[in-house]
């Protein structure tokens, strides 16, 4: 049966699906001496996941430097913190080896970033995004991503995080490596159905901007309605007055013309 895979990804379905988080080890990397024996381990691996994070600055036109860039296998993912080691020649090394395979997301501006912390030639990347434009898709954010490949839900709630506390939470941890863990998954996801060709795409249109301004239609309607009602009430309250006061001046006048 194939696997049937959409052109965009409804974002409200993800909180429905079940949550999915790295299964391995984590480890924290704090000198360059970790940062040695973790480069000398990661280069046996014939692949690897890559994903950095940042501190996020809400000042217009700042941005901080990249603080910590994460690297997984498919067992161990391991934590630079950059905001401490800075780009150590360990981490340089591990970006300009050419093999094994480096799998990213938007890659090009995580380079960008690195390029920020010191020089280096990357060698033996690849973009995920331009391999799953090949399957017809269109939404490449990673929790649409795995969604649409996998139903299943990547949080993000630690996303806007700080990346440059003293030490990371748990919670920081798990994100971090399931963000750079994933990018294997849906690789090898894509190299798999690719192969097979067991996949059905279901193209879903691109929601029309033009449809949008409904529901702010209704809302000003439904922001009319008690000030149409208010104004009824107002004009009956006034009419009622001068009929009472004419009915009362109008009946001694009836009887006089009876009279005469």
């Amino acid at each position: 049966m194939n696997k049937i895979i959409y052109s965009r990804f409804d974002k409200a379905k993800i909180a429905e699906l079940p949550r999915v988080t790295f299964p391995g080890r984590i480890v924290t990397i704090l000198s360059a001496g970790e940062a040695e024996k973790a480069v000398d381990f990661l280069l046996k691996s014939d692949i690897l996941g890559f994903d950095t994070e940042t501190r996020p600055c809400f000042t217009k036109g700042k941005r901080n430097k990249v603080a910590l860039l994460q690297v997984s296998n498919r067992e161990i993912c391991f934590l630079f913190r950059l905001n401490a080691i800075g780009l150590a020649p360990a981490i340089v090394r591990l970006l300009e080896t050419e093999g094994p395979l480096k799998v990213g997301l938007s890659w090009h501006d995580d380079i960008r970033s690195l390029h920020e912390r010191g020089d280096f030639e990357p060698r033996g990347f690849i973009d995920l995004q331009d391999h799953m434009i090949e399957l017809g898709i269109k939404d490449m954010s990673l929790a649409k991503l795995y969604a649409n490949l996998f139903h299943q839900r990547i949080s993000k709630r630690e996303q806007l995080s700080n990346w440059e506390a003293d030490v990371l939470t748990e919670k920081q941890k798990v994100y971090g490596a399931t963000d750079a863990w994933a990018c294997i998954q849906l690789y090898e996801e894509y190299v798999r159905l690719k192969e097979s060709n067991d996949y059905f795409l279901e193209f879903v249109p691109e929601p029309d901007p033009a449809a949008t301004p409904a529901p702010s239609e209704e809302k000003k309607d439904t922001e009319e309605k008690p000030k149409k009602k208010q104004t009824k009430r107002k004009k009956t309250f006034t009419k009622r007055k001068p009929k009472v006061k004419k009915e009362k001046e109008e009946t001694p006048k009836g009887e006089v013309k009876s009279e005469e």
